[in-house]
């Protein structure tokens, strides 16, 4: 990891097309700006675990194992709807 000190109104270059320049800093927090081409994500680093989670989620979901589990859950709660006549299902 590289560390470095910058001042407001400084910036760094990364890869030649990222820069991160600082905005502003107070006691607890460093504002942060970043210019960066469109084809380049930038994320907080909280933001791109939750992405990812949801990647591997939908990814989970489109499996045909888990399809199939869903129909038939679903087949099941619709025979108890059925079965005690008012909309509901007992689980």
């Amino acid at each position: 990891m590289l560390v470095i000190r910058r001042r407001a109104g400084e910036a760094i270059v990364v890869g030649g097309d990222v820069e991160i320049e600082i905005i502003e800093i107070s006691r607890t927090r460093v504002k942060l700006g970043v210019t960066a081409p469109r084809g380049i994500s930038v994320l907080r680093r909280e933001a791109a675990a939750v992405a990812s989670e949801n990647r591997s989620a939908a990814a989970f979901l489109t499996t045909g194992a888990v399809q199939t589990d869903l129909v038939r859950l679903l087949d099941k709660v619709s025979g108890k709807m059925a079965k005690n006549g008012n909309g509901t299902a007992d689980m």
